[in-house]
C-alpha cells in the first residue's frame, strides 16, 4: 500500500516530511527564515524561473528562495491541506480574509459579474460590495430559497449574464446555517461558461471544516477555508486556505507572491499540529453540539433554533441538500432568544465557562452576537430579512464536557427576564 493510500487522518502524522532532511526530527521544525541560501548563480536562475512559471522546467521541483514565495512548513502544510478535499494543489495564506481576497483577485476584472450567496459573513461582505465594486466588478447576490431559475432569472434579468465569471457560495451560512447547493451552482457556472471563458465556483467551507463537506466532490473549482477555525482549532493561530486543481490554486500562488498574503513559518507549523488531531476534535465538537441544539430547542425562552440536524423543521426544501452534501451536522449552534438585543446581551454576559468571543471551530465553547459583531457593517434591512436579528446568539460548540456547557446556557438563560405580556 502506498503512503498515499493511507486515510488523511493517518496520512497528517508524516506526508510530505523527509525526517532525514531535517536532521531526524521526528515533527517538522520550524523554518524561521526570510532567505534561502543557492548553492550556485545557475541554482538561483532555476529557481527563480520556475518560480515565474517559465518554460523549460517540467517536471522539476520548485527550489526555496525567500519565505514570501516559498517555505518548507508551508510547503508541507500544502500537501497535508489538499488531502481532506481530494483536491491536486493547496495554498495557505496569512488569513482567512487573505485567501478570500486573493482567490478574488486572481480571477476578477472590471466589468465581470461575481454571483454570491446570501448571508455572507460580514467581513467578506464587505469585500464584495465595498471593494470589489470599487474595481469595477458587478455584484449580484441570491439567497437560500432561490431556486435555478430563480437564480437565472436574476442574471438574465441583470443584463450582465454574458459577464458572469464565478460563483461564490458560503454554506451553510453563517449564523442561520441555511443551506446552498453547491451542484446547482455548479450547473449554473457550466452553463454561463464557453470556450473562451471558464466559470468558476468558489466555497467557502469553513463552516464544515475539512472533514463534514467536500466541495469539490460537488463541482466547486475552489474551496476556501478561515483556517484560524476548526483546522487551526485552539484560537492560536490567524490563517487561511485554499485547496483546488493545480492549474487554478497555481494561478492563486502567484497573485498571493505579489500581494504578500502567504502564511509565515510558525503559522504554518501550528497548522501542521493541529491537522492531526483535527478529526477527534470536529466529531467530538459535533457530538456535543447535537446535545446543545436539543436543550435549546426545549427552552421556553428560545424561539428557534439554527442547526443543520433542525434543517427537515426549519427549511424542508433544504433537505435533500443536507442529505447529499454533509457528513455530519456541525458544531454552530445559532439561535433566537425571546425578545431582543437586550435579552441577548443578558445571556452572554451571564455565561460563565462558554467565552463571549468572535470566531468559531476552537476546542473552547465560544459566543456572539451577530448582529451586532460579526455581521456589524451589514445593512441593518437587509441583515433582518435574512434572519440575523438582534434576538439572535451564535454558538460554536467546543469539545469540553457537554453537561458542563448545558449547565452554562442554562443558568444565563435564567438570567434572562422575559415580558410575558408584551410576548403573550
Amino acid at each position: 500500500m502506498k503512503h498515499t493510500d493511507f486515510s488523511p487522518e493517518t496520512a497528517m502524522m508524516g506526508y510530505g516530511y523527509q525526517p532525514e532532511l531535517s536532521e531526524g526530527a521526528v515533527k517538522c521544525p520550524v523554518f524561521q527564515t526570510s532567505t534561502f541560501v543557492f548553492r550556485s548563480a545557475e541554482e538561483g536562475k532555476a529557481f527563480f524561473e520556475m518560480a515565474h512559471g517559465k518554460p523549460g522546467h517540467e517536471g522539476e521541483h520548485p527550489g526555496l528562495i525567500y519565505s514570501r514565495i516559498n517555505n518548507p512548513d508551508m510547503e508541507i502544510l500544502e500537501e497535508r491541506l489538499k488531502l481532506w478535499d481530494g483536491g491536486e494543489s493547496a495554498a495557505a495564506f496569512s488569513s482567512g480574509m487573505s485567501a478570500i481576497a486573493t482567490s478574488l483577485f486572481t480571477f476578477l476584472s472590471p466589468g465581470d459579474v461575481l454571483l454570491y450567496s446570501n448571508p455572507l459573513y460580514g467581513g467578506t461582505h464587505k469585500l464584495v460590495h465595498h471593494v470589489l465594486t470599487h474595481f469595477g466588478v458587478e455584484v449580484i447576490g441570491f439567497s437560500a430559497k432561490d431556486g435555478k431559475a430563480e437564480i437565472e432569472a436574476m442574471l438574465e434579468n441583470s443584463g450582465h449574464a454574458g459577464r458572469l465569471k464565478m460563483i461564490y457560495v458560503e454554506t451553510p451560512a453563517n449564523p442561520t446555517n441555511d443551506l446552498i447547493d453547491i451542484e446547482m451552482c455548479a450547473a449554473i457556472a457550466h452553463a454561463y461558461s464557453g470556450k473562451e471563458k471558464k466559470v468558476l465556483l468558489a466555497v467557502d467551507n469553513t463552516y464544515m471544516g475539512p472533514l463534514w463537506q467536500h466541495p469539490l466532490q460537488q463541482g466547486a473549482d475552489i474551496v476556501l477555508y478561515s483556517a484560524t477555525k476548526y483546522i487551526g482549532g485552539h484560537s492560536d493561530v490567524i490563517a487561511g486556505a485554499a485547496v483546488g486543481s493545480k492549474p487554478v490554486i497555481t494561478k492563486i500562488k502567484k497573485t498571493r507572491t505579489l500581494l504578500g498574503t502567504i502564511i509565515d513559518p510558525h503559522s504554518s507549523w501550528l497548522l501542521m499540529r493541529s491537522l492531526e488531531t483535527l478529526k477527534i476534535r470536529m466529531e467530538e465538537a459535533a457530538r456535543n453540539a447535537n446535545h446543545v441544539a436539543r436543550f435549546l430547542k426545549a427552552h421556553p425562552k428560545v424561539e428557534k433554533v439554527y442547526y443543520l440536524g433542525f434543517t427537515a423543521e426549519n427549511n424542508p426544501e433544504q433537505v435533500h441538500i443536507l442529505e447529499d452534501q454533509y457528513k455530519s451536522f456541525g458544531a454552530m449552534v445559532s439561535f433566537d432568544i425571546q425578545g431582543g438585543e437586550k435579552e441577548a446581551f443578558t445571556f452572554l454576559n451571564n455565561l460563565k465557562h462558554i467565552k463571549l468571543a468572535v470566531s468559531l471551530g476552537g476546542t473552547e465553547s465560544l459566543a456572539e452576537h451577530p448582529f451586532s459583531m460579526t455581521h456589524a457593517d451589514v445593512p441593518a434591512t437587509e441583515k433582518n430579512a435574512l434572519g440575523v436579528t438582534e434576538k439572535m446568539v451564535r454558538l460554536s460548540v467546543g469539545i469540553e464536557n457537554y453537561k458542563d456547557i448545558l449547565w452554562d446556557i442554562e443558568q444565563a438563560l435564567e438570567k434572562v427576564h422575559i415580558n410575558e405580556t408584551e410576548w403573550a
